[in-house]
């Protein structure tokens, strides 16, 4: 089948005059920061791409300032997807959708390494009539959380739902909180980083603080207290940018305690020479607050915080209990 026949996603984007000589493949991946790197190579390889109006299939075609370029993604290959019996914490559920208390590990929809095992597979086996809504590849999903973190996720059951949270998170009426582990102390004890995030320019699987490329996205914080060392802190995603509290930490020199992707530690360590390995990014889900999309209902859940990682903290609390 041809690209033409195919019913592509498509990005048009013009050379600007700082960017007349950049090769392609370089433009195209500080232009579109959903892409990998590796995405866009094959999709110009594969001629999915024009420079005015011509496919070409060389990624490090030079550009010249004011030429058009069309770039064509094709949807993704298809899966089957299987209803698995996997035991899922249901916090809410009506007929329209239902709010999960995602468990640490547990990856949110099937893709590249992860073919079964998801919260979209565990769901299908409680929800027979899930596949479909919002799409075949992800199934009820209107926002998703990273593999390890933890906590409170909307699942549309419904087109009616679906849609009508789409437009939610969209306008950003949706009050979402979190809590997570810091490394040190932050400066503040509130406030708010206001600061744009793109893929990062060299490493795929990672964002980044990126004014040239990135989106806006904004987190605003607050200290909640000080476990010896660290602190845990409130988070509140006014945007939700891939990694958004994670690249924010980090960027503020604050990473999430076992975050090793964005530098934050591994193992934890106490004056007296105590140390504790840190299982993974100590990041929960833990508020929401928001209008039923179909009855008008306002809704409000929380969720405690896991085993895993109030192991962590009541280790640290035996150090400084309390401090800022």
């Amino acid at each position: 089948m041809s690209r033409t026949q195919q019913s592509c996603n498509i990005i048009e984007l013009v050379v600007d005059e700082a960017s007349g000589g950049q090769r392609l493949d370089s433009f195209l991946a500080s232009s579109i920061p959903d892409l990998s790197r590796s995405r866009l190579k094959q999709l110009i390889e594969r001629e999915f791409v024009e420079l005015s109006g011509k496919a070409v299939s060389k990624p490090g075609k030079r550009l010249g300032a004011g030429q058009a370029i069309r770039v064509m993604v094709p949807p993704p290959e298809p899966l089957e997807l299987v209803a698995e019996d996997i035991p899922v914490d249901i916090v809410f559920e009506d007929r329209h959708l239902l709010v999960v208390n995602k468990a640490p590990g547990m990856v949110v929809h099937p893709g590249a390494g992860h073919g079964a095992g998801t919260l979209v597979n565990a769901l299908l086996a409680r929800c027979s009539d899930l596949s479909g809504i919002g799409g075949k590849m992800r199934p009820g999903i209107v926002h998703r959380l990273d593999k390890d973190t933890s906590g409170l996720m909307i699942v549309a059951k419904t087109d009616q739902a679906h849609q009508g949270l789409v437009a939610m998170f969209r306008e950003r009426s949706i009050l979402k909180n979190y809590l997570g582990l810091v490394s040190g102390h932050m400066p503040d004890r509130s406030g708010i980083i206001d600061l744009p995030i793109g893929r990062h320019p060299a490493v795929r699987v990672k964002m980044s603080v990126n004014a040239s490329s990135g989106r806006p996205a904004l987190t605003g914080y607050e200290v909640v207290r000080g476990l010896g060392p660290h602190q845990l802190v409130k988070m509140r995603l006014y945007t939700g940018r891939t990694h958004q509290i994670r690249v924010h930490m980090s960027h503020a020199g604050h990473p999430l305690l076992g975050d090793t992707v964005y530098g934050g530690p591994s193992l934890v360590r106490l004056p007296g020479g105590d140390e504790m390995t840190v299982p993974r990014q100590m990041l929960h889900s833990f508020h929401l607050e928001f209008r039923h999309p179909v009855t008008g209902e306002a809704l409000r859940m929380e969720a405690p915080v896991p085993e895993d990682m109030q192991e962590v903290m009541d280790f640290l609390t035996q150090h400084g209990k309390g401090c800022f």
